[in-house]
């Protein structure tokens, strides 16, 4: 059963020593994801399922309970577990397995950031883009048996709101991220489900894979939403909400 949902954005900027002297322009969002995960706390789930997009052939990778990631390849030293604490320096030296893609990295460093001790964590990374009929079955399977799950679900919305943005100017946009907006702000689980796969392709909407998977995890849930941070910062939709 889901008992609530967090969605944030997932740019590696969002970790101060990626956005170096840049940091302060993203501590508005830094603190709407602390408030998101902090609803997720506050249910007392049993199980927290990390959700995040990825590249590659796989469809769905999941990851367990520490497993490592890094920074590094932005030109810091900065390594994360899925363990909702700081890493030691003994963990980048002895991991084993694989490294957790960007997206579940950016969900590792804020889940260290608020410290999160509230329940086991499993990490779930999805293809970009995998078919929305794929994605709410996954997101079924979540909450199929026993049990308290919360879902945090990373992803950015279009990339593509300023000429300066990484996909340029699209007029078509800032309606979608519009649309978004309002369906993860009134936990809309059928709007979620029927986004269009092929414009959020065209608009570089890293999140849209995982938010069809919230959609069919959320089926049934009569879960409410709110809306904590809707902005565009370099051109590309970062929004937070909470359910519960």
């Amino acid at each position: 059963m889901l008992v609530s949902a967090a969605v944030c954005p997932c740019p590696p900027l969002l970790v101060p020593a990626v956005a170096a002297g840049a940091a302060p322009e993203l501590d508005t969002a830094r603190d709407a994801c602390a408030d998101a995960l902090g609803v997720l706390a506050a249910s007392r789930p049993d199980r927290l399922v990390v959700v995040g997009p990825a590249a590659g052939t796989t469809d769905l990778v999941t990851y367990p309970q520490g497993a490592h990631g890094s920074f590094r390849g932005y030109g810091v030293a900065v390594d994360v577990t899925l363990d909702g604490r700081p890493p030691r320096p003994e963990d980048r030296d002895g991991r084993s397995g694989a490294e957790l893609p960007p997206s579940l990295a950016v969900a590792a460093w804020l889940l260290a950031h608020v410290s999160w001790t509230a329940s086991p964590i499993q990490g779930l990374a999805v293809r970009e883009p995998l078919d929305a009929g794929r994605c709410i079955k996954s997101g079924k399977d979540i909450t199929t048996g026993e049990g308290r799950v919360a879902l945090l679900v990373m992803g950015d919305a279009s990339a593509c709101r300023s000429l300066k943005a990484p996909g340029y100017l699209d007029e078509r946009a800032a309606a979608f991220d519009a649309e978004v907006a309002g369906a993860l702000g009134s936990a809309d689980v059928t709007a979620l489900a029927a986004l269009d796969e092929s414009l959020a392709t065209d608009l570089q909407a890293a999140g849209r894979a995982g938010w069809q998977v919230l959609a069919g995890a959320a089926e049934g849930a009569s879960l409410g939403g709110a809306l904590l941070y809707d902005d565009a910062p370099y051109g590309v939709g970062y929004l937070v909400a909470a359910w519960s």
